[in-house]
């Protein structure tokens, strides 16, 4: 039950890997693969889950030229392989000026060495030099625990417990980690593997004294290149397109570079370029530029000048159209740009600000990072700016700035509408599309464009309501809502949503602050955080009822009544979902009387009113089939009539049920339609005392819901192990089962689950023998159940109260 999801509550963060949760026997039985007391558990194959290596390093540096002495100190400081020395270096700090090469030689160190860190790489900018915020170590370790394989969902919300997790999963591992332009220690820190066996390259233009004095980081300052290795960078640079150059102009060239790489690869590309002009006429081009700096600058300047210096010079050379684009790509709000995106900025058509973007790119000004994707340099990002705020007016800044966010909200919607099979927006925009929005091929394609610019929407919102686009800032993340929740980028989704509602309401637009509110509701929901997601909901409410938009109460009442669903408060939850379905059958569109319906049958279901709930189910079912809704959304309905079927004993109705949502899972890549079937066939299964297949579909439930950080979902799984286990007389496994199931839970804050959980484990201990494991465990589920008054609370209540008297 959900908004499109199926019927599996929230969950907290993941606090440890699943197999550290194991106890005893209990992790001698859940072996993949093996045979242990006749029962064999193994995951099948479609479901197996494969831990990945992350190999995140940039390519090797092309042309790379000199710091061979610095390359042999670095290696110097680690261990060739095997057993970490005591005392090895776990912490390198690269250190100097902008430009002078700190990350090519950073990943040219990386590239050298990988060989010795054989369970991955991470690498990430931490952008700590860029005009936009530095990245928040908290931001990093999401993307590097999804790297490391942790599911979005299991990902915890608190940056102490991301680097828990981070840290916990690098013990005793060897993993070369590159945090490039760190501006910061408190930057850094939270980033750092606690294993001595791990390698972290940091780069800075600060010499982070703090990671020396209390992490033990060796500190190696750079300074410009020599003059033989500037030349040498010249020369292999032009090597090919230049011949005869003297080599004292070559020399002077490189002095008028400040012998920086950065300013050497621009000067030696134009060089290149312009095999006729002789050297003396390129240097003294660049000598006229730079007595323009001199005049303006202080004589502790001399490196920053030189690179603006090289930097005007070229720019100044450009094709009036490359330079346009060049100074409006600083106005960009994200770290990196696209083509459509650049062409959309410009007003250009993709294919002419392809070639031109192509032209920076082959002049150093910016650089390739993939596919029709580019990034500056940060140094190339200020100038480019700089040259935007004195070449182009206000006007024209705020028309490309608009422009470029407006093309983000047009394929962010054109995104949705490729996605929303499974995972419709709250905000449907009616807008035209211009040509330069890509189509999408579908969900992946779709979803993938999301990953690429993960970063740059939230910067796109962001910089849209500081210049004052408010209407943009609250849209976007409007229309993303379905996109991010398919991601689980809960970070970034409430991010975003929280400046779109301070856009509403300086707007003071009310149906756009109810609009953020519950999109707000919807993630606090999904990450596990039920409280705040009533409030934010009761609020959308609340601004829904003021200004009578009754489809928006409709919305907001189902997503409070999903929030009681979830807290096992049934008979709330049903008060929701029936003001929700009487005002969708008004004003709403069938698929979401079809959705609520389904709702309210899982409700009516938990309060014990079984005909009733199926009733809901089929008329949701029939629906659904009526308006054509996505078949994997049929999936729900069909769950839940298997379920009522077997919980009024007509097992030949509910293996029909399980049939029928089996044979629509191949519709579906996404694995929590498949466990929640799973789960619900494991309990059919067990009941029946088909043990053995029961033992099967638990594991292969237990093992998606692993995959997708449902740790909910995992200790059903454990729980219905421990039961199948009692069943079959092994009372030690069962026990440890039931532990396990009841520690996740307790960690999770869910009583519900965790009392009968707890019943569960009384039961074990009582056939057991141990009366006194059993009194203490039923009187924890008692307490437990004193906040619930539902049929299915007052029944297992009785049975605990019977058997502490029996």
């Amino acid at each position: 039950m959900g908004d499109v999801l199926p019927n599996v509550p929230a969950d907290g963060p993941v606090r440890g890997g699943v197999r550290s949760d194991l106890s005893g026997s209990a992790r001698d039985v859940v072996q993949a693969g093996q045979v242990h007391g006749g029962v064999h558990f193994h995951s099948p194959a479609p479901v197996r889950v494969e831990v990945p290596v992350p190999r995140q390093l940039p390519g090797d540096v092309s042309g790379f030229v000199g710091r061979a002495v610095e390359l042999a100190e670095l290696a110097a400081l680690l261990p060739e392989g095997g057993e970490v020395p005591r005392g090895s270096v776990s912490v390198v700090v690269i250190a100097g000026t902008a430009g002078v090469g700190k990350t090519s030689l950073a990943v040219r160190l990386a590239h050298q060495v990988s060989g010795r860190f054989p369970h991955g790489q991470l690498f990430v900018n931490l952008r700590g030099y860029d005009a936009g915020p530095p990245l928040a170590p908290a931001a990093v370790l999401e993307r590097f625990l999804r790297a490391l394989g942790v599911p979005v969902s299991a990902i915890p919300p608190g940056l102490e417990e991301r680097a828990e997790l981070y840290r916990s999963l690098l013990a005793g591992k060897r993993v070369l980690v590159v945090l490039d332009n760190a501006a910061t220690v408190g930057q850094v820190r939270p980033l750092l593997p606690g294993t001595a066996g791990c390698l972290t390259v940091v780069t800075s233009r600060h010499r982070l004294s703090g990671l020396s004095v209390r992490d033990g980081a060796r500190r190696i300052t750079l300074d410009v290149l020599t003059e033989g290795e500037s030349t040498d960078l010249i020369n292999t640079a032009t090597r090919g397109y230049r011949t005869g150059d003297d080599p004292v102009q070559i020399a002077e060239l490189a002095r008028l570079c400040a012998r920086l790489p950065l300013a050497l690869r621009i000067a030696a590309e134009r060089a290149a370029t312009h095999p006729l002009d002789t050297l003396p006429q390129l240097t003294a081009q660049l000598r006229d530029e730079s007595t323009l700096w001199e005049a303006l600058s202080s004589p502790d300047q001399e490196e920053a000048d030189a690179v603006r210096t090289v930097f005007a010079w070229s720019y100044r050379t450009l094709p009036p159209p490359a330079a346009r684009l060049f100074r409006l790509l600083g106005l960009h709000p994200g770290p990196d740009f696209s083509v459509p995106a650049t062409a959309a900025l410009t007003g250009q058509q993709p294919r002419e600000a392809h070639g031109l973007l192509d032209l920076l790119a082959g002049a150093h000004l910016i650089q390739a990072t993939g596919p029709e994707r580019y990034q500056f340099h940060d140094l190339l990002r200020a100038y480019a700016t700089d040259q935007a705020s004195q070449e182009e007016t206000p006007e024209d800044q705020h028309a490309a700035l608009k422009r470029v966010a407006d093309w983000y909200l047009d394929t962010a919607e054109a995104a949705r509408l490729a996605a929303q099979t499974i995972y419709p927006s709250v905000l449907p925009l009616e807008r035209s599309r211009p040509a330069s929005v890509p189509a999408f091929d579908g969900q992946r394609d779709a979803l993938a464009w999301h990953h690429s610019e993960q970063a740059n929407l939230l910067a796109v919102v962001r910089t849209a309501a500081q210049a004052g686009l408010d209407e943009i800032a609250w849209q976007l993340p409007g229309t993303l809502h379905g996109l991010h929740s398919a991601r689980g980028a809960f970070d970034d989704w409430q991010a975003m949503a929280h400046i779109g509602l301070e856009a509403a309401r300086r707007l003071g637009d009310q149906r756009a602050q109810a609009l953020m509110h519950d999109t707000l509701g919807t993630a606090s929901k999904e990450s596990g955080h039920l409280a705040q997601a009533a409030e934010h909901h009761r609020a959308a409410l609340d601004l829904y009822t003021h200004i009578g938009d009754q489809a928006g109460v409709a919305e907001s009442a189902n997503g409070l009544g999903l929030v009681h669903s979830w807290r096992h408060e049934p008979a709330a939850g049903r008060t929701h979902f029936e003001q929700a379905l009487a005002l969708y059958q008004q004003h709403g569109s069938r698929g979401r009387v079809g959705r609520t319906l389904c709702n309210l049958g899982y409700v009516t279901a938990d309060l014990g009113e079984h005909e009733q709930a199926a009733d809901f189910a089929r008329q949701s079912l029939a629906i659904y089939r009526e308006t054509g809704t996505d078949h994997v959304l049929h999936i729900d309905p069909l769950l839940l009539l298997a379920r009522l079927a077997r919980e009024t004993g007509h097992h030949d109705h509910a293996e029909r049920h399980l049939a029928d949502a089996t044979d629509l899972l191949e519709h579906t890549s996404y694995p929590a339609f498949t466990a929640a079937v799973r789960l619900e066939q494991a309990t059919h299964l067990r009941e029946q005392s088909r043990h053995d297949q029961a033992l099967e579909a638990y594991w292969a439930c237990e093992t998606l819901q692993r995959s997708i950080g449902n740790r909910t979902g995992q200790a059903l799984a454990y729980d219905g192990i421990g039961q199948t286990m009692r069943a079959l007389g092994r009372l030690p496994e069962a026990i440890d089962f039931h532990t396990t199931a009841a520690r996740i839970l307790r960690d999770l804050d869910q009583p519900w689950n965790l009392a009968q959980t707890l019943a569960h484990l009384a039961d074990a201990h009582a056939d057991n023998d141990q009366p006194e494991h059993a009194r203490q465990h039923r009187i924890e589920a008692l307490t437990l159940l004193d906040c619930f008054t539902d049929p299915p609370a007052a029944a297992l209540r009785q049975r605990l109260q019977e058997s502490a008297t029996g």
